[in-house]
């Protein structure tokens, strides 16, 4: 629920004397105040559904059918309300008693009194006090929805996290040859991850640079000549699931450029680029050179399953992997709606 909704800003106002309900009815809205009235019981009724902020009520117009139709709505509010309600009693009337009545008939209100004649200034402090402790239940009301989201939100991040250290887990076992490269490939892949939801929690969870992904992904790279990793294309946000994905792709590319491709040699170089067509399609390039020639192996390792799955998953299209004399060559084009956040903020 939007935290600018106001449907809880006005008041319901009950008066059965006509006199009393017009003047209250005038002199709220001159001061303001969205207010509505009720002239009967079905009405009451109907427009307590539409929970309002504040109610007013004279005590001529507290009769039993009223009573109960308020008792009602206050024993049916939701958790965070407490609806404030505003008392205006005869001169004479012994406020401690229509105090105790009352309590015991409307749990959860917040009750004000005043006893005729009050003066106008008076009451519409008291009334604009209601209001704003009204707005304060909203605001605490709002800050609970949110903390059940993120505790949702959480939880499935959480799932998809240990998820994907399974699955890391399980496919570098299967292709290491001994403990250490075990543990190196491992602890690499885990880092990758690591570093892409460190950027997705900086960014509050929304949406984070494909740059600032390329960045955290390759800067280990980058470390023994900064010209020899190079990256660049226009601002993209993506999703913090296609930031994830992306980086571990990146993180596998790399990894094989380190062992086998460009990076093993000291003139070796790599170049990540990417764009974006007038027709919203994104293209994503790496491109290797000044490497040893690369050749396609009899058997795919975890690395090219990995990078063939999750990009044709994220894009709905596979990449084009290419093993060329010059080097590695990937390469995927797909709509960018896939991988931006639904309302990018620009």
């Amino acid at each position: 629920m939007a935290a600018n909704d106001s449907h809880l800003d006005w008041v319901l106002a009950i008066a059965p004397y006509r006199r009393d309900a017009e003047h209250l009815n005038t002199f709220l809205a001159q001061n303001g105040v969205d207010v509505r009235r009720a002239d009967g019981l079905d009405e009451l009724t109907a427009l307590l559904e539409q929970a309002p902020g504040v109610l007013v009520a004279t005590q001529e117009a507290l009769n039993p059918e009223v009573l109960k139709a308020i008792g009602r709505h206050l024993v049916d509010q939701p958790e965070w309300s407490e609806m404030p309600v505003v008392i205006l009693l005869d001169r004479m009337m012994p406020q401690a008693r229509v105090r105790s009545e009352l309590s015991s008939v409307w749990p959860r209100s917040r009750q004000l009194y005043y006893q005729r004649p009050v003066t106008a200034l008076e009451l519409l402090s008291g009334i604009q006090s209601s209001l704003l402790a009204r707005l304060r239940q909203r605001d605490v009301r709002d800050h609970i929805e949110r903390e059940i989201e993120l505790r949702r939100e959480l939880n499935h991040r959480v799932k998809n996290i240990l998820s994907s250290i399974s699955s890391i887990f399980q496919m570098t076992r299967r292709r290491a040859v001994s403990l250490n490269e075990f543990a190196d490939d491992f602890a690499g892949r885990l880092a990758a991850l690591a570093n892409v939801h460190s950027a997705v929690f900086q960014a509050n969870g929304e949406s984070v640079e494909f740059s600032r992904i390329a960045e955290l992904t390759l800067s280990p790279y980058r470390a023994n000549g900064a010209n020899r990793v190079r990256f660049g294309g226009p601002a993209v946000l993506l999703s913090p699931e296609a930031a994830t994905t992306l980086a571990l792709c990146f993180h596998e590319l790399a990894t094989n450029a380190l062992k086998y491709g460009a990076l093993s040699k000291p003139e070796g170089r790599v170049t990540l680029n990417w764009s974006v067509s007038q027709d919203e399609d994104l293209t994503i390039q790496w491109i290797e050179s000044g490497g040893p020639p690369a050749s396609e192996p009899e058997r795919s390792g975890y690395g090219t399953r990995y990078i063939r799955s999750a990009l044709y998953s994220l894009f709905g299209t596979p990449p084009s992997i290419l093993f060329r004399p010059q080097g590695l060559r990937c390469a995927l084009a797909g709509p960018l709606t896939r991988v931006s956040p639904k309302d990018p903020e620009v």
